[in-house]
């Protein structure tokens, strides 16, 4: 093999690397904003580890000045080691980064960041879900996490027949228990809005605009659709054999991937072919090579 096919791993590992790093101090500055200007100013307790220490700060603040960045990191201490005992150095160096990188991030911040909203618990909600559910996008895309419920969540998601939101959800639902009872159960309910939100808002960033369709043809003309989208649309097409089990005839089923503004096209295309085909369309939310995005680096 040759000298400089071989070094060329190692160094886009390195480059994925800092890129990685690179988006977590991203992500971690974005969080850490939505948290200071909308979430913990006006007391919405958004699950997770922040929202835990935003109680244990407005519940301490009559005897001592706890910030919330200080107790995070305090409350991540535990799950950090088991981090450590289940997933090893690797891993845990990115979310010691991130944890330490947001709590920095947190209490440097509260002073300089205006605090928004406050008269309108709603629009705090609102726009504190987005914008922390953006910059934890950001962290776990790279690869990261801010520790808290996102350790929990990433380390059972292999364990569990539950996804990481899931997961997550379930331990915001003690979160916000425990902030009905301190802050009362109308700003719990706000900050159960702050939680869907930023679940939301990580699945966009994760998992991209859904801007691209998957269609599945089965048809009776099936080289001729294929050849149809070939020639008139423009776009590949696979082709695997398939079986019906109520006709028990063999088949040929196409597979395709066509952008929105190329769906219209493709159904009145298939319909003129054989307008008997059966289609089935579903939402793709990211695709590469082929005429469609590229790998990242």
């Amino acid at each position: 093999m040759n000298a400089e096919v071989r070094r060329l791993p190692g160094r886009v590992l390195r480059s994925r690397r800092a890129r990685d790093y690179t988006l977590i101090t991203l992500g971690t500055l974005v969080t850490a904003y939505g948290l200071d200007a909308f979430l913990i100013p006006n007391r919405l307790a958004a699950g997770g580890v922040s929202g835990l220490a935003t109680i244990v700060h407005y519940v301490a603040a009559p005897v001592v000045t706890l910030p919330v960045g200080v107790v995070m990191l305090v409350l991540n201490v535990a799950l950090l080691v088991l981090a450590l005992r289940m997933r090893g150095w690797r891993y845990l160096a990115r979310t010691v980064y991130g944890t330490v990188a947001l709590s920095l991030a947190i209490d440097f911040g509260a002073p300089f960041i205006r605090p928004l909203a406050t008269t309108d618990p709603l629009l705090a909600a609102l726009y504190g879900g987005a914008i922390t559910g953006l910059g934890l996008g950001i962290v776990f895309k790279a690869g990261g996490n801010t520790g808290g419920t996102d350790i929990i969540a990433q380390l059972l998601v292999r364990r569990v027949s539950l996804g990481i939101g899931q997961l997550m959800l379930a331990a915001d639902a003690v979160v916000m228990v425990m902030a009905a009872l301190a802050f009362g159960p109308t700003l719990a309910l706000y900050g159960i809005v702050a939680v869907f939100v930023s679940g939301a808002a990580i699945d966009l960033v994760q998992e991209g605009l859904s801007v691209n369709k998957a269609a599945y043809i089965i048809s009776d003309a099936s080289d001729a659709v294929a050849d149809a989208i070939l020639s008139d649309l423009g776009r590949g097409a696979t082709a695997f054999r398939a079986r019906g089990l109520y006709t028990g005839t063999d088949r040929e089923v196409i597979f395709t991937v066509v952008s929105r503004r190329e769906l219209d096209p493709l159904k009145t295309l298939v319909r003129a072919v054989d307008p008997q085909a059966f289609v089935i369309i579903t939402d793709v939310h990211e695709v590469l090579g082929e005429g469609f995005g590229k790998f990242e680096g």
